[in-house]
């Protein structure tokens, strides 16, 4: 069944952002550059899902023009699922809009795509599965 994987949380400063959360008691676990997304994540577990600070590394990248438009908060929400291709061929089947209609490699070795907002509720919506284990 699938879950809330994380949420994504547009910021300017993960170095500014992570503060607030580590005075919660919260800790950042992982951060990595994904590059072809132009974005710096931070990872913070919050109970049973994440936390996933954004930070551009150019103003020109979704995540930097989405702060452009809207300034720092919630980017997006994570569904994870157990079979992300079965997923992805379903929603192109009825007809659901995605933002690219492949499956990516992204922070940690996480698969995902997104659904276009305009398909879901106003809510840019991530569909991802963990990385294959070899």
């Amino acid at each position: 069944m699938p879950s809330i994987d994380h949420l994504g949380i547009a910021v300017r400063s993960i170095a500014e952002a992570r503060k607030l959360y580590e005075s919660l008691g919260l800790r950042v676990v992982h951060e990595e550059t994904v590059a072809y997304e132009h974005v710096r994540i931070a990872m913070i577990p919050a109970g049973e899902t994440r936390l996933e600070l954004l930070e551009p590394t150019l103003a020109d990248s979704p995540v930097g023009r989405f702060l452009a438009k809207h300034g720092e908060g919630l980017h997006h929400v994570a569904m994870q699922v157990e079979n992300i291709s079965l997923v992805l061929e379903t929603l192109k089947a009825r007809g659901v809009r995605l933002i690219a209609e492949e499956i990516r490699v992204g922070a940690g070795g996480h698969l995902y795509f997104f659904v276009h907002p305009a398909s879901a509720g106003g809510v840019l919506l991530e569909i991802c599965e963990d990385p294959p284990t070899e």
